[in-house]
């Protein structure tokens, strides 16, 4: 059942970003700034499509890599859950707080207002967080030696953006961001 639900709750996740993503294009907005500023992006994808793989096999029962379970305890395994689950809550939360903020990258051309509300007033990149909860909840689920190297690998990629980010945030919104920065969390 656990299985199940670490599987349904990447599905959930990345779901919303679509339908948010074609939301608004359908209101005149390009969401989709990925890879626009740095090409190396484009290194990502392949990795995230092996994890994906990698979750859905040992969910399913697909063929895929041997794999060895590092422990099992049903306890933390549910605990896992919960951190999956939390993640699309956060999404979720941190979308309606963005309204037609909402971009995949670093809209230069058309950077919209500083988002300081909703679930942004406690933590700056809730977004980031629900990624890396879900990551620390599938680990807990599936608790095998690749998916916890895919943990610090994760960390350090959404680490990067966040860093990539505040630096465009800091040269367009100037003091305004930083004193939000003051206020609020990278984080949690």
């Amino acid at each position: 059942m656990q299985e199940y639900l670490a599987a349904l709750s990447i599905i959930l996740l990345f779901s919303m970003v679509i339908f948010r993503t074609l939301w608004l294009r359908k209101k005149g907005i390009e969401a989709m700034k990925f890879g626009m500023l740095d090409k190396t992006d484009f290194l990502i994808p392949p990795f995230a499509l092996f994890y994906f793989y990698l979750i859905f096999a040992n969910a399913f029962d697909w063929p895929t890599i041997p794999y060895q379970e590092i422990f099992h305890v049903e306890w933390v395994s549910w605990a896992g859950v919960f951190f999956c689950l939390i993640s699309p809550v956060l999404l979720l939360l941190s979308l309606i707080a963005f309204s037609k903020s909402f971009r995949i990258g670093i809209d230069q051309n058309n950077p919209d207002k500083l988002i300081t509300d909703g679930i942004f007033a406690f933590s700056r990149n809730p977004i980031y967080v629900a990624f890396m909860c879900i990551f620390g909840g599938q680990f807990l689920v599936f608790p095998s030696w690749i998916l916890l190297v895919y943990i610090p690998a994760a960390v350090w990629i959404i680490h990067r953006q966040v860093l990539r980010e505040e630096d465009f945030l800091k040269q367009h919104y100037g003091r305004e961001y930083l004193d939000y920065c003051s206020r609020v969390r990278r984080y949690v």
